[in-house]
């Protein structure tokens, strides 16, 4: 599956590391790729594994708002 989350916050580089790092480290997700111009992260995950709620939180633990 493939999904993308709307992301705030991210400004720079180390955002887009974190924000990355913090999602490929999930159990579940093969990718994670940020566009820190659109301020969206596409992630590729498996459904079975991992939900958007454990996605959203992982994010919003690196110091960034997930919007709707």
């Amino acid at each position: 599956m493939k999904t993308t989350l709307n992301v705030q916050g991210m400004t720079c580089g180390h955002c887009k590391m974190s924000v990355e790092g913090a999602l490929n480290e999930l159990d579940g997700v093969t990718n994670a790729e940020v566009d820190l111009a659109a301020g969206k992260v596409e992630v590729t995950y498996d459904e079975a594994q991992i939900t958007s709620d454990a996605m959203r939180e992982a994010v919003e633990e690196q110091g960034y708002d997930v919007v709707a």
